[in-house]
């Protein structure tokens, strides 16, 4: 595991069914499909031989149709499922390798989880259902409220810990849920479709305030998602899952400017590329425009290899000379007016 890597797992396997090791064998063997499982096995491959890893702070989004495998595959990181097959590691250490105690410990002090069901005690006032990870450490009571009542401040609920749960709306539930998962100041944070079910004004409210949190705590995210505008807003990198197998995984500028496959191709269709492209993935070679057009001027456009298309068709508008890309203060690139038409229509779905 690499130094700054905070989750790693290598070759996961999960079969439902219980043929399920004489099923994988079969697949490992004469390369089944899925159907061919179900058929010969009665069992249902739902996570396929995969691998990845999660940098520290990053947050990484799984995202795929229904039926994926996506929600499967992220419930094996703390052992709610056990893998047929496979690695997990988090902070270094061997999550197959645990014990029931060890394993009880590890989750309450290095995963948090926050799912779609808010999944809040309504016995207890939200202030107790944020303390809850904490009272299972054994944290004093007085201690574990000033943590919890400091949480809530921060996901802006500081004002309703004397309150129960069905006198808060959703979107407040939600985050409640947050702050609980929180609590417990996690390694690593699981989040499985937790916005999913509300409203989508609420959902994007809820999608910046965990983006604010996010630049605050810097969590370890594993985010999934059915939905690719959340993932792109939130992710800074995207995995895309089909038939419980990772069809594609990288920025979402790499899976909008280059697709894997059709499926991948068909999910994005949709995206608008003007905050997703950056000017680094738009530009021609500053070399081969010197030997065509001579000297670069002193007096172009300049900007950072990091600026977004929008920006760059925004500044094309005013002035029809090629913009000079630049990066570390160096001029590495040329953008032209035809090269962002070019880009434009190649991400708009032609009927």
């Amino acid at each position: 595991m690499a130094q700054d890597t905070v989750v790693e797992i290598s070759n996961v396997w999960k079969i439902f069914g219980a043929r399920a090791e004489d099923a994988l064998n079969a697949v490992r063997e004469r390369g089944l499909t899925k159907a061919a499982v179900l058929a010969e096995f009665n069992a249902v491959v739902g996570v396929a031989d995969v691998s990845l890893s999660v940098n520290r702070g990053e947050i990484f989004c799984i995202m795929g149709l229904s039926g994926s495998g996506k929600s499967t595959l992220v419930r094996h990181f703390n052992r709610l499922l056990e893998p047929t097959a496979g690695k997990i590691e988090i902070e270094g250490t061997d999550v197959m390798a645990l014990g029931t105690r060890d394993l009880q410990r590890f989750r309450n002090q290095k995963i948090g989880m926050v799912f779609q069901n808010f999944a809040l005690m309504p016995h207890r006032s939200v202030l107790d259902n944020v303390a809850m990870p904490l009272e299972i450490r054994h944290v004093p009571k007085n201690e574990r409220m000033r943590q919890a009542a400091a949480i809530l401040d921060i996901v802006e609920l500081g004002a309703w810990g004397a309150k129960f749960a069905h006198e808060l709306s959703g979107g407040m539930q939600q985050r409640v849920g947050l702050a609980r998962a929180l609590a417990a100041n996690p390694d690593v944070l699981l989040m499985d479709e937790p916005f999913s079910a509300l409203d989508p004004l609420i959902r994007r409210q809820l999608q910046d305030e965990f983006i604010r949190l996010s630049k605050i705590l810097k969590k370890t995210t594993i985010f999934i998602t059915h939905d690719l505008d959340e993932a792109v807003r939130i992710g800074d990198r995207i995995a895309i899952m089909r038939d419980g197998m990772m069809v594609q995984m990288g920025t979402a500028e790499d899976i909008v400017m280059d697709p894997a496959d059709d499926y991948v191709a068909d999910f994005v269709a949709g995206i608008s590329r003007l905050k997703v492209v950056h000017a680094h993935a738009v530009m021609q070679p500053v070399d081969r425009h010197i030997q065509m057009h001579g000297p670069l001027s002193a007096d172009a456009l300049r900007v950072s290899d990091s600026e977004t298309l929008s920006t760059l068709i925004n500044l094309a508008i005013d002035d029809e000379n090629p913009i000079i890309v630049q990066a570390g203060g160096t001029d590495v690139g040329i953008i032209t007016r035809a090269d962002l038409l070019r880009t434009v229509i190649e991400g708009t779905e032609v009927s």
